[in-house]
């Protein structure tokens, strides 16, 4: 089946008790044995639930893996990962992450004796300088948070399974519509299911999958005794909306490239991050393993005061934290998404005080430029 396909059925057989095609909420948390001992498969909410079944299985097939694990968050599907290992192992981690992972790492798992190396996952040489003999996880993100800068999945998946290093890939910001890391030899795929997977910013939620029986094991485990599990109820919604990923994610795409094409001609933009570019340096790369560009665009105004004016002149885009929503949103990636990074660090990342971080919606194309058009010309 190609990929609509499954997003509408994978997972989602008629209900068996009813005939229900949508599958039900299933809003219990526990579950009466037949028998001491004896149950249907089902015991504790926190351990499985029928409705979570059905979108993990369903995101576990569009990821092309063999196991789905949902979460609460985004963050709390990356401190499930981060927990596998113990104080003394190695992490080398993209210096550009959503700075929510960045926090997580450096200010609160760091502390339990675990050391990170924070690098340009873009240098496949950087990364092979960079591993040590307790190396046991290489995290990724690409296109990265907010600079969408662009990882070669296949080395990454071939320097980790040449050093025995479980490779781990936030595939948050393309999704599984135009970009498959386990394809490429990753170990893990997880992503901030709040985001473009439910796509209507009323969800917040995360997911792992993988296809090697030992990670699935392990993540399992930590799901069930951490208990970092989102409700039935965001389950549905999230189940609902992958249904439509691809009509959304096909749209986002076409009005982030209508979008850069005027704002290339504008001279009031310093630079423009996005993977569509023709003159894009990995170029090659992203031909390789995307399918698509998404709708995650950032430019660089040049200053906090423009940024500022530009921000406060739109009119369909909102200021907002967020991303992969239906509707455009705009934040500013130094003050919002990115605050908790160090200063330092930021401003050689590129998060600067001009830099704006777009997520291009699903409005029609022609009012976003020009809204857009409308705020570039105040500042």
């Amino acid at each position: 089946m190609k990929f609509a396909t499954k997003a509408i059925h994978a997972g989602q057989e008629p209900e068996k008790v009813t005939g229900a095609v949508t599958t039900p909420i299933f809003q219990t948390s526990t579950y009466a044995d037949d028998k001491l001992g004896i149950n249907k498969g089902y015991d504790y909410g926190r351990t499985i639930n029928p409705t979570r079944e059905a979108l993990e299985k369903n995101l576990a097939v569009l990821e092309n893996g063999k196991f789905g694990f949902c979460f609460s968050s985004g963050m709390s599907a990356v401190h499930s990962v981060i927990s596998m290992f113990k104080p003394g192992d190695h992490v080398i981690c993209s210096d550009n992450v959503y700075g929510g992972t960045y926090r997580l790492f450096e200010q609160i798992i760091k502390e339990y004796g675990i050391e990170f190396t924070f690098i340009n996952t873009s240098d496949n040489d950087l990364i092979k300088k960079s591993l040590k003999k307790n190396t046991k996880l290489i995290y990724v993100e690409t296109p990265t948070n907010p600079m969408l800068g662009i990882t070669d999945l296949e080395v990454v998946g071939k320097i980790g399974k040449s050093k025995k290093i479980i490779t781990c890939v936030d595939n948050t910001f393309i999704t599984p519509y135009f970009q498959n890391p386990l394809d490429f030899g990753i170990d893990i795929v997880l992503h901030s299911s709040t985001k473009y997977l439910n796509g209507h910013c009323d969800v917040i939620g995360g997911c792992v999958v993988t296809s090697d029986k030992g990670i699935a094991e392990k993540i399992k485990f930590i799901q069930n005794a951490i208990g970092a599990v989102p409700s039935p109820f965001d389950c549905f919604l999230i189940l609902r909306s992958l249904k439509t990923l691809a009509q959304r994610m096909k749209a986002h795409n076409e009005n982030a490239i209508a979008i850069c094409e005027v704002l290339i001609k504008e001279k009031k933009i310093k630079k423009i991050f996005y993977p569509g570019l023709k003159n894009h340096p990995q170029a090659n790369v992203i031909k390789k393993q995307m399918r698509g560009f998404g709708g995650m665009i950032s430019i660089d105004l040049g200053s906090y005061k423009s940024a500022e004016k530009f921000c406060n002149g739109l009119k369909i885009f909102e200021i907002a934290e967020s991303l992969g929503g239906v509707e455009s949103l705009i934040c500013h990636p130094a003050t919002m998404t990115h605050g908790s990074v160090p200063k330092r660090m930021r401003v050689k990342l590129g998060i600067t005080g001009g830099l704006v971080r777009l997520s291009v919606g699903i409005e029609d194309k022609e009012d976003l430029i020009e809204d857009i058009k409308g705020a570039i010309r105040l500042t």
